[in-house]
């Protein structure tokens, strides 16, 4: 396969029954996670919660991290007969709809306790349904289609982003619905129905009789056996762990800086929801032309340069005070970076997946690039009280230049490596 697409081939691709259940499911998949780094955030600090406290909650969502432990599960069995990928995309949307229930319950005042432990069993099944649903799309979707794939994903999950941290935070401000934070936890219960529907309309996903003989031992370990024996392996292997770092540490921060600059909820929604959601959407599209036209090398080292430029544009912000058109226009960069550089990493993690092991090795890849967001950007909280924001985000801004440097690596030490990744 080529590793350049035509547009004509990407508007083709999007007519089908696959590519409508695969932006339905990157819906469900965004929706809970912008609950834990935006919404519960911004619902703690306007509570009075310390920001190092803040930033610990973020070593909740370290499921996200190490998912790739119980992916092997997902691979070897199936809990109905819908099939493997839809019968575990049921349960944890299920779990996630229950979940959102509880947390209608919270109040950060009486007990954090409380919702630490209901944060955790929803990232746990956060983190699990997108170990199904990254496989899902792998398995239904043919090499031509991962680009397009990827990025019509990424659509749908930040459309679900959309709804939990932009119109469920909407909704709890004085000058609008009025709701509290958990009345709206309500919405995200409804909208968790989507992904249900989808998993229950799509069909099944191919299985490999030799697949299926397998025993349990062989899920465990040949996943990664198949990984590390690649050529530059372990460059992939670090350069998908720091791609994303920068931003995503620099971006863990973001709900108490709005608060601590005086937004309400109501401009924070506005602006940081509506303006960066367009944005992202333009940088996906952007994103997906340079993919399809340049190929992967150069998508990735722009988007990663620019990701880098659009997480110091904060630090710049943090010194001119809470104005909402500079507040648009750093929203509106970060974003349409964010978007590219997204849409780019998702579908070359895609093409280095083997599809006799695509929940563990998928699972090991999105766990790396999750890090960033979890373990490391848990001291962002310290971090910003020490130092104060203007210094910690061109902090974020710098490192994140070693997953660009990494590009190069591998372009100039592994190219076949490399270039056999995209055309896998």
């Amino acid at each position: 396969m080529s590793e350049k697409q035509s547009f004509g081939e990407l508007l083709r691709a999007l007519k089908s029954k696959r590519m409508l259940i695969v932006f339905l499911l990157g819906f469900s998949s965004g929706l809970p996670i912008m609950v834990f780094y935006k919404t519960l955030k911004i619902w703690l600090r306007r509570e009075g919660i310390e920001l190092s406290t803040i930033g610990f909650f973020s070593w909740i969502t370290t499921f996200y991290s190490f998912n790739f432990a119980w992916a092997f599960l997902l691979d070897k069995f199936s809990l109905t007969k819908l099939g493997r990928r839809r019968s575990w995309m049921i349960l944890t949307q299920l779990g996630l709809m229950t979940g959102f229930a509880s947390m209608t319950f919270a109040d950060p005042k009486v007990s954090l306790t409380y919702i630490a432990i209901v944060t955790l069993v929803l990232c746990f099944f956060s983190a699990t349904q997108d170990i199904a649903v990254d496989a899902y799309r792998r398995e239904i979707l043919s090499d031509e289609e991962l680009g397009v794939g990827a990025a019509l994903s990424v659509y749908g999950y930040r459309i679900g982003m959309l709804v939990a941290s932009g119109f469920a935070l909407w909704t709890v401000d004085k000058d609008t619905l009025g709701l509290s934070f958990q009345q709206s936890f309500w919405i995200l219960v409804f909208c968790m129905g989507v992904g249900l529907f989808a998993s229950l309309w799509a069909d099944k996903a191919p299985v490999s009789q030799d697949l299926e003989k397998k025993s349990l031992s062989s899920f465990i370990i040949e996943p990664f056996v198949d990984f590390f024996r690649r050529p530059g392996a372990a460059y992939v292997f670090f350069f998908i762990l720091f791609y994303k770092l920068g931003d995503a540490m620099g971006g863990s921060m973001l709900s108490p800086f709005y608060v601590d600059l005086g937004f309400s909820n109501k401009i924070i929604a506005e602006v940081t929801s509506g303006v960066g959601f367009v944005s992202t959407l333009v940088g996906l599209f952007l994103g997906g032309i340079v993919l399809f036209r340049l190929g992967y090398f150069w998508a990735l080292l722009i988007f990663g340069i620019f990701q880098s430029v659009s997480t110091a544009l904060f630090g710049i912000l943090s010194m001119t005070g809470a104005s909402i058109p500079a507040l648009s226009f750093v929203v509106a960069i970060e974003d349409l970076s964010a978007g590219m550089g997204t849409a780019a990493l998702v579908a070359f993690m895609g093409h280095l997946t083997n599809k006799n092991f695509t929940a563990a090795q998928y699972a090991l890849f999105a766990s790396l690039a999750s890090i960033s967001r979890t373990l490391f950007a848990g001291y962002a909280g310290v971090l910003v009280e020490k130092i104060s924001y203007a210094p910690f985000f061109v902090f974020c801004s710098v490192i994140a230049l070693p997953g660009v440097l990494l590009v190069l690596v591998l372009k100039r030490k592994f190219p076949e490596t490399f270039q056999s990744a995209v055309k896998r």
